[in-house]
């Protein structure tokens, strides 16, 4: 099997020339990094193997919001975010800071996931802000195709 075959047909590169990487995140193999995704690592990042961040999806680990209405005075917040291994981000979905997704999880496309969530393995992340649906990313294995 060539590497676009194990890709499902997706390009092989797994980081997209129009992905920008901030700071220094721990990215696992295997993983795919679609176009105009920010992956910021300058809080603490780490991806685990195997997954899928999908075209604009953003992963922050620092917020300047403080720093911005104390006209400088407060310090940039900054919080480490870990993504297990085999998950999915859709499109447009966004990671705020603090933020733990368990492995086997999927966020869904434009979900929004606010600080310090914490989600179990398989959850399903949906909605605006992201609600956590334990065991809801299991409808996507295979076997539960044929239930």
């Amino acid at each position: 099997m060539n590497e676009t075959e194990a890709h499902g047909g997706l390009p092989a590169n797994p980081y997209h020339p129009h992905a920008w990487i901030l700071g220094e995140p721990e990215i696992a193999p295997g993983c795919w990094i679609g176009a105009f995704t920010v992956i910021d690592g300058s809080g603490g990042l780490t991806i685990g193997q195997d997954c899928n961040i999908s075209a604009g999806a953003h992963i922050y680990t620092h917020s300047t919001v403080a720093r911005c209405v104390s006209e400088g005075e407060a310090p940039i917040e900054r919080r480490s975010v870990v993504i297990g291994r085999n998950v999915y981000i859709g499109a447009q979905a966004v990671v705020l800071m603090g933020a733990e997704i368990g492995d086997h999880s999927a966020i869904a496309a434009g979900a929004v996931v606010k600080e310090g969530t914490i989600a179990p393995p398989y959850s399903l992340l949906r909605g605006v802000p992201a609600v956590v649906v334990e065991g809801g990313a299991k409808k996507f294995l295979p076997e539960a195709s044929s239930e």
